[in-house]
C-alpha cells in the first residue's frame, strides 16, 4: 500500500466551459479533506486551482501552495493557505511539488497541467521517484489523452507496464482507491536493448 499524506493536483488556472469540472475539484477538495491528506498545488486562488484549495481549506484540511515569483499576478495568488511557497522558476516549482507529495492526480485542465502531470509520470518511468500519477477523467475529458498513449504503446514506444502507472477514474473515491493500492512496476524503459 502507498501511503498517502499530501497528494499534488495540477489543473486549470481557468475552469473550464462545463460545471462537472468545478464540481469534481470541488468534490476532490472535499474527500482530500475528508481522508486526512493534504493537498499540494500550484497557488493561485483563480480557475480550479482556486477551486480545489477553497474546497480542502473549506473542510478543515492541510493546503500548501508553490508558485513561481515572476507568476504572482498572474495567477494571483491564494492568500489563505496553510502554507506558500514561493520559488523563482518553474522547474523549482515542479521540483518542490514532487518533493512534498506522496501522489499526483490530474483534473481537467490546459498545457501547464499536461506540463506538470507528463514530468512527474515521465520521473516515475524513469525510476527517479516511485509515486503514482493519476488522471480524474471528468466527463471524457482525458479520453482523448488516454486514447493516444494507448497508441504510443502500440506503436512500441513505451512498455505496456509503463501506460499502466498512470492510473484514469471518473470518481475521487476511485482515484484514492487506486493510488494506494499502487505498486511500480519492476521494468526497464527501453522495450528493445538490442538498439542501445
Amino acid at each position: 500500500m502507498t501511503p498517502l499524506t499530501r497528494i499534488c493536483v495540477f489543473c486549470g488556472s481557468n475552469q473550464g466551459d462545463r460545471p462537472a469540472y468545478r464540481q469534481a475539484a470541488q468534490r476532490l477538495g472535499e474527500t482530500l479533506a475528508r481522508e486526512r491528506i493534504g493537498l499540494v498545488y500550484g497557488g493561485a486562488k483563480v480557475g480550479l486551482m482556486g477551486v480545489i484549495a477553497d474546497a480542502v481549506l473549506a473542510a478543515g484540511g492541510e493546503v500548501i501552495g508553490v508558485m513561481p515569483t515572476a507568476l504572482r499576478r498572474r495567477e494571483i495568488q491564494h492568500d489563505g493557505l496553510t502554507e506558500l511557497r514561493q520559488v523563482d522558476s518553474m522547474h523549482e516549482r515542479k521540483a518542490l511539488m514532487a518533493e512534498l507529495s506522496s501522489a499526483f492526480i490530474a483534473l481537467p485542465g490546459g498545457i501547464g497541467t499536461l506540463d506538470e502531470l507528463f514530468e512527474a509520470w515521465s520521473w516515475n518511468q524513469l525510476g527517479l521517484h516511485r509515486k503514482p500519477c493519476a488522471l480524474l477523467n471528468v466527463e471524457g475529458f482525458f479520453d482523448p489523452l488516454i486514447e493516444f498513449l494507448d497508441l504510443i504503446c502500440r506503436r512500441r514506444f513505451m512498455p505496456p507496464e509503463h501506460r499502466a502507472m498512470l492510473i484514469s477514474g471518473t470518481e475521487p473515491e476511485e482515484i484514492l482507491r487506486a493510488l494506494f493500492a499502487y505498486e511500480p512496476p519492476e521494468v526497464s524503459k527501453w522495450i528493445d536493448r538490442s538498439q542501445t
